[in-house]
């Protein structure tokens, strides 16, 4: 009689702990913007978030949807507790839960405009009137920022067409689908050798603060704190470099919304659809 007691406290007490939620393992999702087919997107960020999940003590499930505008519809509903997003989403307003800015890569962001290798286009004033393969219409370099310096600067007025991710914009263009297509720097780096030896880069834009990887307001402040340190910290140590250089954050710095609010003065709205 004693012993069926003794076991029923003890299952008891068992429940009790796994029911309590400061017992249970702390999860989060860690949704990251696709720039890439979903492939190639995992492949780059899941051994980042794996060693992030084993440093913090965290489990973080990498989410990625298919496309851009999905995405954007997901973030801002706040459906992440962590993501890595256009930076222009910091402070763009209709998007923002308040996602705080963590972390960013300490090299600037520069849009890209590509044309084939072999295109007979030799300044960007030649385009005006014609398509622009983007990845999203919001996309800061590779659309909104890329097309008001061509219009201010060359009085070339591109019609952007949404292609979904920064990978078909390059695929579009090398396949002669579109004339011209935006992007930025770090992501036409990492396409098939194919791919960007069959485009010319025609122009570069100023310097932007990079994607940052933000948090929803609402998670504890331990816990984001503690993912922005860990990621600062993989920086200090030779292994940690070496992981995160096969990523689009390879020197990770704090930051904070006001690195991003330079942004709302550049008129951008204008360029957004209607």
């Amino acid at each position: 009689m004693n012993s069926l007691r003794a076991l029923k406290s003890v299952l008891i007490l068992c429940a009790l702990l796994l029911g309590n939620p400061a017992n249970a393992e702390e999860s989060y999702t860690f949704a990251v913007v696709p720039q890439y087919e979903q492939r190639k997107l995992f492949t780059i960020w899941q051994p980042l978030i794996d060693e992030l999940s084993r440093r913090t003590g965290y489990k973080l499930k990498l989410v990625a949807t298919l496309t851009v505008p999905e995405f954007e519809n997901e973030l801002a509903k706040g459906r992440f507790d962590f993501a890595y997003i256009n930076p222009y989403l910091v402070v763009k307003k209709d998007q923002r839960q308040g996602y705080i800015p963590l972390v960013r890569d300490q090299q600037a962001l520069r849009g890209i405009l590509v044309v084939r290798k072999d295109s007979p286009i030799k300044i960007p004033a030649e385009l005006d009137g014609a398509k622009l393969a983007v990845p999203s219409l919001d996309a800061l370099g590779a659309c909104l920022l890329l097309r008001a310096e061509l219009d201010q600067t060359f009085k070339a007025r591109l019609t952007p067409v949404d292609v979904k991710s920064h990978s078909s914009v390059y695929l579009q263009v090398a396949t002669g689908q579109i004339p011209a297509g935006g992007g930025v720097e770090k992501t036409f780096q990492t396409q098939d050798k194919s791919v960007q030896e069959a485009l010319r880069v025609l122009y570069t834009t100023r310097d932007m603060p990079s994607h940052p990887v933000v948090a929803h307001p609402q998670l504890p402040a331990k816990v984001r704190q503690k993912l922005q340190q860990t990621l600062l910290e993989l920086a200090a140590t030779e292994e940690g470099r070496k992981l995160l250089q096969s990523t689009p954050i390879p020197e990770p710095v704090a930051t904070s919304m006001q690195d991003y609010m330079p942004l709302k003065k550049l008129g951008l709205e204008a360029y957004l659809p209607d």
